[in-house]
């Protein structure tokens, strides 16, 4: 049976002093509550679409005015957002990007995903900036939303396939007009980690597949054909055309020939290479899992998202005779391959191959998957698990995966992630559980990287080096290694890498433009005007940025943020079997810590003031 849900109502109308400059948003949302079965189209204020710009920025927002921040992140009450960006759909490159903002199941913190595929076009086609789903559906269902329609349909054939199963059966059934976007087993079973996926991209860190497994959501099918208009579309072409030829250049080379991948030698002779659960900053079998070695022993392909001039995706066959179920070959990039490699103790180019394409048909984030994988190993080694994983053992992290995805044995512990797993062990496993709020660390030891252990303390979604980027500072001629590692200039650059951050994901841009730009605030408030025809400056398109880490700062308050969250594991101001150590003390980052606090406008320990620019925006609409 399928039940077709019209709109319900509209709040409010776009005010009419704004119907000649409607350039690049469609000014609605969409909200679909799977409790009540009520649909509701909501306008939203051009003036929140100019302050939140977009993306991250805007579903941050938007998740601020409801009740998730103080919720459970499974509750059916929560609220999961799809959003789009007012570059989508453009001629610009890597724009076809959306995000998924959340509360997340892993940290109970803040959680924005992103990702790039022809789902974002299709979905903002659909007439929504962006799409909100609240409650919980009695049974299992797929929604496809189309032009404005909503239709819900039970799925229990779907549920339990994997994601390219469910990908490929899906699109049989509805034809190609419409893009999917799905969850797997993992989401199915709300493990902690489990992504939303879609033609072999993922929104993955932080769990946003179990909240939509939890409202027994399998899949979100989009489609329309409402597309918007440009402010300057003649000057956004040239500039389009202009930004292609420069992502082609030498800041992406490295993308383009070796893909993310081609990081894993430079970290391994740095020393900050994760290794055996962080046991080391170097790994002996590194040189057998590079990209140079593997490229030469098995046939790679180069992919990239839709709408992306740059192809930073390489695709790898599987060398021996293995059973690879329906994926003969696997994506793999630098997160994965160190996670599922030296964290594990696995320098096999083919269980490493086998172990990503595990985690993508099953929807497991690589990072988290690893990183909890790697703990219970070092757990096993130390006593404190009986029967668990060992390091190097290529069988014990293949079954792991899958027990993990179905919540087998000790699979179930580990599905809610290392903070979880040490918690239950005790206070001193807490010390070598490789997070920060509950967010596994991605690959790069922070002994060695100061800036980022910083950022990494201080992120709102916890361990990230996405949403700071301040490993730059780390590694940048700018910067004397030899000098105080937080001095003032090193904070002040760690808060503005964070606030371009927050800017490039709410455009939304793939952050691997970031080289391109000659002056990135000045150069990106031209294209909102081209885009949209909101005019600013540098300045203040940088302020936004900041108002968005504010905005983050705010949601994780209401959901009980601590001070004492904002830190990094004991284990790294220890030493590594080399006799590696930070480069600083735990006082010297708490310092460092409260100085950027300070810099940012907050109190020392971390919370807002009274004065702080960042109250939910109200523009008198609902």
């Amino acid at each position: 049976m399928t039940i077709k849900w019209p709109i319900g109502k509209s709040s409010q109308r776009i005010p009419t002093s704004f119907s000649l400059n409607r350039f690049a948003y469609h000014f609605r949302r969409i909200r679909i509550d799977l409790s009540s079965g009520e649909i509701e189209k909501v306008p939203i204020a051009p003036e929140l679409l100019e302050q939140t710009i977009g993306g991250t920025g805007l579903g941050v927002e938007l998740l601020l005015q409801t009740e998730t921040p103080e919720l459970d992140p499974l509750d059916p009450r929560s609220s999961l957002f799809f959003v789009f960006s007012p570059l989508v759909g453009s001629p610009l490159t890597t724009s076809a990007k959306f995000a998924v903002v959340c509360k997340s199941p892993l940290t109970h913190r803040i959680n924005d995903s992103l990702a790039g595929s022809g789902f974002a076009i299709a979905g903002k086609k659909t007439g929504f900036d962006a799409i909100e789903i609240t409650g919980r559906s009695e049974s299992q269902v797929i929604l496809r939303i189309d032009n404005g329609t909503v239709n819900l349909e039970p799925c229990p054939d779907l549920w339990g396939t994997l994601i390219p199963e469910c990908e490929s059966r899906l699109k049989n059934r509805y034809g190609n007009r419409y893009r999917v976007a799905c969850i797997g087993p993992a989401g199915e079973n709300r493990v902690r980690f489990a992504t939303i996926s879609h033609d072999g991209r993922h929104a993955g860190r932080g769990g946003s597949g179990a909240v939509l497994g939890a409202k027994n959501v399998k899949a979100i099918l989009v489609s329309g054909d409402q597309a918007v208009d440009w402010a300057e579309p003649d000057r956004l072409n040239r500039f389009a055309k202009t930004l292609s030829q420069r992502s082609m250049g030498p800041a992406t080379a490295k993308y383009r020939e070796l893909g993310t991948a081609g990081n894993l030698l430079a970290f391994n002779r740095l020393q900050c290479l994760p290794t055996r659960n962080f046991q080391r900053g170097t790994f002996e079998g590194a040189q057998s899992l590079a990209p140079e070695s593997m490229g030469e022993t098995r046939d790679k392909v180069r992919s990239s998202c839709v709408a992306c001039t740059i192809g930073c995706e390489h695709i790898y066959s599987f060398k021996k005779n293995r059973s690879t179920g329906p994926s003969p070959k696997a994506r793999l990039e630098y997160e994965s391959l160190f996670a599922l490699g030296p964290l594990c103790g696995i320098d096999d180019p083919d269980i490493v191959l086998e172990a990503a394409r595990l985690c993508d048909d099953f929807g497991l984030d690589t990072i988290s998957t690893g990183g909890t994988i790697a703990f219970a190993m070092e757990c096993s080694e130390k006593g404190w698990i009986r029967k668990g994983p060992t390091f190097g053992n290529a069988r014990s992290l293949i079954e792991t995966i899958r027990l993990v995805a179905t919540r087998k044995g000790l699979g179930d512990l580990l599905a809610n992630g290392s903070r979880s797993l040490a918690a239950g062990i005790g206070e001193e496993a807490m010390d070598y559980a490789p997070q920060v709020k509950g967010l596994e660390i991605p690959g790069y030891d922070p002994r060695q990287l100061a800036s980022l252990a910083l950022g990494f303390a201080v992120g709102s979604r916890g361990a990230d080096h996405n949403r700071s980027s301040a490993y730059e500072i780390d590694l940048s001629d700018h910067f004397d290694d030899r000098t105080d590692p937080f001095s003032d200039e090193r904070i002040e650059h760690a808060i503005w890498l964070e606030d371009r951050a927050a800017v490039m994901d709410s455009l939304i841009f793939c952050k691997f433009l970031r080289g391109v730009f000659d002056d990135f605030f000045a150069e990106t408030s031209d294209i909102l005007q081209m885009a949209t025809g909101f005019r600013q400056t540098a300045g203040q398109l940088r302020e936004k940025g900041t108002r968005i880490v504010q905005n983050k700062k705010r949601f994780n308050l209401r959901a009980g943020w601590d001070p004492l969250e904002d830190t990094i594991p004991q284990r790294f101001f220890e030493q590594t079997d080399q006799n590696q150590k930070a480069k600083y003390t735990r006082a010297e980052l708490q310092k460092a810590i409260s100085a950027y606090n300070c810099l940012r406008g907050w109190t020392p320990e971390g919370f807002l003031k009274s004065t702080s620019p960042s109250a939910p925006f109200n523009p008198g609409g609902p």
